[in-house]
């Protein structure tokens, strides 16, 4: 598989379009056109994960945070970053970055963090783009119809919530005759045809419509495919921060125990009273106190997200909402899995994909 193709498989999990004005992910350093086999998944790229990379002979290595965050004015191999970027380079790694679109996607971090903590109808605590949604409607021959579906949901329609390849079919038959200049796969030139087929109804995403119906033709067996395309006006996809839902009552107390198993913290810091019983959870992966109020507003009780400070806390005290602090990088190490998963499935398991899940900037609380 070559880079640019798993480049589009990224964009399709975390939509170029999510990308915040401030921002600077994507492709780093690279050719788009080298052969990958190898990939590591990883939130952060330093000297660690870079030697590890060249230890397993990876080609290419799919970041959460960038390389190049900020500017730089010189490689020198004289610098810690620089000779990192000489080793990237020397050992052909390309290296590739989802940040703040991985953070906004609907089915992204806080979608995995969300669901970690099994909440109940989540929705987004910070809207950023809501996804305009379409209906295909094809015809198929019966004999083809799983192949079309399939291909059809092999590019992303047929999505509800949590679930997948969701199409509606009816049988019925077909007609038509071919025509002079025809070259029909069923059926005579003059002579009225009648087949057994099968409508398939499916929605999809606008930026999947295009490769969908791509898929579907390809894959038809006619010359000619019917099909139509609706616009719906029903309520879409929504991307953005966050997370939001109800769960178990439960103390704020008990909470915090759940919290640490599930995301694996030696240590968490908890704003509000532990014996307060709580039932809505909201949560936003890595630094999140810039979503307080917008939490607080989907009247949740309580909020897991990272990077609290003192002033965050008052802030969260004064309006009613208790905050579990539960460090930058154990609430995002929960997309790494997912998105080896996501790989593995897209490319059907032909790619090598491990995860570097060490946190090398871990504070040691005494």
């Amino acid at each position: 598989m070559r880079c640019k193709d798993l480049i589009n498989i990224m964009d399709n999990l975390a939509p170029k379009y999510l990308i915040e004005e401030w921002d600077n992910c994507g492709f780093e350093i690279g050719s788009k056109e080298k052969d990958i086999s190898n990939v590591l998944i990883t939130l952060d790229i330093r000297h660690e994960v870079v030697q590890y990379a060249i230890d397993n002979n990876i080609d290419m290595i799919i970041s959460h945070h960038p390389l190049f965050f900020n500017s730089i004015k010189n490689i020198s191999k004289d610098s810690i970053k620089g000779n990192m970027i000489y080793d990237i380079i020397n050992n052909d790694i390309v290296i590739f970055s989802a940040h703040t679109n991985l953070d906004n996607a609907y089915r992204g971090i806080n979608y995995v963090l969300g669901n970690l903590f099994n909440l109940k109808e989540p929705q987004v605590i910070n809207p950023v783009y809501k996804e305009k949604l379409y209906k295909i409607v094809v015809f198929v021959p019966k004999t083809h119809s799983n192949h079309v579906r399939n291909a059809m949901s092999s590019e992303g329609a047929g999505h509800i919530g949590n679930y997948s390849h969701c199409t509606y079919n009816t049988e019925g038959i077909g007609t038509f005759m071919p025509r002079e200049g025809t070259n029909p796969y069923i059926g005579e030139k003059d002579k009225l045809e009648e087949v057994e087929e099968v409508k398939i109804e499916t929605i999809v995403e606008k930026d999947k419509l295009n490769k969908t119906i791509e898929a579907m033709i390809q894959s038809h067996p006619y010359e000619e495919v019917a099909y139509d395309v609706y616009k719906l006006e029903n309520e879409n996809i929504i991307h953005g921060t966050g997370r939001v839902g109800d769960i178990d009552s439960i103390s704020l107390r008990d909470l915090c125990e759940i919290v640490k198993d599930k995301l694996g913290c030696k240590s968490i810091r908890v704003y509000g009273d532990l014996e307060r019983k709580v039932k809505r959870l909201a949560v936003s992966g890595g630094s999140g106190s810039g979503f307080i109020k917008s939490a607080s507003s989907k009247e949740a009780d309580v909020y897991i997200t990272s990077e609290i400070d003192y002033h965050d806390g008052q802030l969260a005290k004064d309006l009613g909402l208790a905050i579990i602090d539960a460090n930058h990088y154990d609430t995002e190490k929960v997309v790494l899995n997912h998105v080896k998963e996501y790989l593995l499935a897209k490319t059907n398991n032909e790619l090598n994909v491990l995860v570097f899940d060490k946190n090398v900037d871990e504070f040691i609380v005494i």
